[in-house]
This record gives C-alpha cells, structure tokens and sequence, in this order.
C-alpha cells in the first residue's frame, strides 16, 4: 500500500463557491474595517460602498463609461437582473455548455417567453460553435463554465454590434482571466468566486451600450423592485454610487472592500491572474503525468484556470456505470477530508461523475503542489478495493 504523504495544505480548500479566503485573511480584521450596525443609508456607510464600487472598477481597468453597481442574490440574481432588464428587444441567442448556462436558457425561454430565442449546445467538456453565432443577435454567455471547466479562450468570435447587447456570467473569470471587456456590454459576477469573498451578493458591469438599452427599451414583463435599474423611464443612477437596490451586509461589504485592497497589494490583476495561471499548470502537469485521471476538457485552449473539471479515466472506473462513478468519487471525496487534506472537490452534481478543484488567485501553490500526493494516495487506497 501506498504511505501517506507527509505534508498536508496548510489550507486544505478547494472549493468552487464559495470559494478560499485570501491568504492572511482575518475575521477580526474584517469587522474592524466593516459599518456594522449601521445603517447602508448612513453618509460613512454609503461613502464605503462608494469606494468598493470604485476599486472594483479601477482593479479591473474597466473601460471609460462603464458602471459598477452591486445588487441583490450573489450572481445568480445578478444575471436574471441583467436578462429581465435587458432582453427582448432583439432575437437572442444563449449559448449553454454546463448547468448555469442551462438555468439561463430555461429563464430565457420558460419565464420570460421570449419570442426570438435560439438555444446552442454543447456537451460537458466541450463549447458551441460560436464563430457561427448571428452577428446581430443578443447574447447570452458564461465567460468561464464553472461546473464544466470550460471557458471560452478569447473574444475573437464576438463582432461589435451596438444594436445588439452581449450579456456575460464571468463570475469564476473576473479577477483570474482576461476580460475583453470593450465587446461585453452587462457581465454580472459575484464576491464568492475569486476574490474569496462572501455569497449573497452579485455585481453588475455595464457598457454605455447597455445603458442606452435600458434607457430605450421597456419589456412588457414585471420587474421585480431588486431587479429595478429604471424608474419612470429614467436611470436610477444612485445605484452606482452606492445606493443599493435593497440593504447589503456591510460585513459582506467591507470583506470584498478587503480582497480589493489585497488584490492591489500583490500586483494587482494581473497577479492575480498569473496565480490562478500557475495553480492550474501545477495541477495539470500532475494531470499530464497520472494514467488515471483526465482533464473534461480535450481542448487545452478551452481550460479553465479556476474551476478546473477532472474525471477518472482508469478502466476499472470507467466501466462502472453512472450511480456507481458517483459512489466511487463520494468515497475519494470523503477519504480526503477525512485525513483534512482537501475539502470541497466533488464535481457538481449535473456534472459527469469527477473532481472539480478551485485553482483561483486566493488559493497558494504550495497548496495545490502539496495536494496532489493525497490525490495520488487516495486512489491508490480505493482502487485496490475494485
């Protein structure tokens, strides 16, 4: 039998959402940086949410005339803000390669009816074929597919059209991939992801394109007020500036305040994205080299650097069927945090039986480098079994 290696992580997290503090991070720290009790309205408050909205626009180099506001129910609500808000002028196109991309076409076409509505699909592991995407069509995108490990390597695809609006979920990209963010025009993303922070909140991004939409067109639908960026017929302009649509955590608030600040600290974004860049060659190398376990993904451009998808490929495995796969990765899973070696590594649950292990910029290499001995210990372990 194969020994136990004999150095853990020293934080043993992996999860996909939510996902690692950063490194250092401090609870105390937190609430001493945080308006608690207080109310968001407050001039102190307020002037608080002001500055995160700021920083998140000036560490992610955003474009001039771009708006940042923060709204309600982390990026899910996010999204279904941007596509209650936005959609329906146009035709539109979803694109969907993995479970949230599917939530959105569901929304697109079972609650919003939308009349001009074209699906494109891809299986896990795999993307649609965008360059036959309508030039002229709204659209609907995952920049990077969480529960698939697929992202979209570039925005070669996508042609600049201002009659039509480009709506993106780039909430396990932004911070750890490049953004060409002068061809999106609404991206909605959320705290949880790579800045380590807390769920519950989303962030929206939008383009003057994206604001001329909203003060232009009008969906006969009812917005819900958290969904609201309008009022009669004129830009609510005070959620840009801090006046949320309904009340934040100011906890919440002062710890993704304290992830923007780490963010310039280390070298700003593009730190950030070489950390992920690094953590994902460190786990792939290993994949590279172990005859049991692949990447979901056949195409290397299309990886992802944060969600990265892992499925076993060793034929005693494979031949198992579906049920039986998922027994086989709930007891590695449960190997692995019974020995506080890796929590969190189960692939989503719509997702092919497999291992998914966050690789964001909070997550440290010797973290990852230290890992993967488990993984190797832990198969070996199960394996003998079958």
């Amino acid at each position: 039998m194969k020994k136990k290696p004999l150095l853990k992580p020293s934080r043993p997290f992996f999860s996909s959402g939510p996902c690692p503090k950063r490194p250092g991070w401090s609870a105390n720290a937190v609430e001493k940086l945080a308006y608690l009790g207080r109310s968001h309205r407050a001039k102190e408050p307020l002037q608080q949410i002001k500055t995160l909205i700021d920083l998140t626009g000036e560490v992610l180099n955003l474009p001039e005339g771009y708006k940042v506001a923060i709204v309600p129910g982390s990026d899910t609500g996010a999204f279904e803000l941007l596509m209650w808000s936005l959609l329906g002028k146009n035709e539109t196109t979803m694109l969907v390669w993995e479970s949230f991309g599917n939530d959105w076409a569901e929304d697109a076409v079972d609650q919003l009816n939308l009349a001009a509505c074209k699906v494109e699909r891809a299986e896990y592991g795999d993307l649609p074929k965008l360059n036959e995407v309508s030039n002229n069509s709204d659209i609907c995108f995952t920049w990077n597919g969480t529960t698939s490990g697929v992202r979209v390597p570039n925005s070669n695809w996508i042609e600049k059209n201002e009659e039509r609006i480009v709506l993106c979920d780039a909430t396990s990209a932004v911070f750890s991939q490049k953004l060409d963010w002068e061809k999106l025009d609404a991206v909605s993303f959320s705290w949880q992801k790579v800045l380590g922070g807390e769920g519950g909140h989303g962030v929206i991004v939008l383009s003057p394109n994206a604001v001329r939409r909203l003060s232009t067109f009008y969906p006969e639908r009812p917005i819900p007020k958290i969904f609201r960026l309008v009022k009669n017929g004129k830009l609510i302009e005070g959620v840009y500036e801090g006046e949320t649509l309904n009340t934040p955590s100011m906890f919440c608030v002062a710890d993704a305040l304290d992830s923007l600040k780490w963010i310039k600290e280390i070298g700003g974004l593009k730190e950030t994205i070489r950390r992920s860049d690094k953590n994902f060659e460190c786990l792939q190398g290993w994949v590279d080299q172990t005859p049991w376990i692949e990447n979901l993904v056949s195409d290397p451009t299309n990886r992802s650097n944060t969600s990265v998808c892992l499925k076993f490929s060793d034929k005693r495995i494979v031949s198992l069927n579906k049920d039986e796969q998922t027994h086989f990765v709930k007891k590695f899973v449960e190997m692995l945090e019974a020995e506080n070696a890796a929590f969190d590594i189960k692939g989503h649950r719509n997702a092919p039986p497999g291992l998914r292990i966050w690789c964001g910029a909070t997550v440290n290499l010797d973290d990852i480098q230290n890992l993967l001995p488990w993984l190797d210990w832990c198969f070996q372990e199960i394996i003998s079994t079958y």
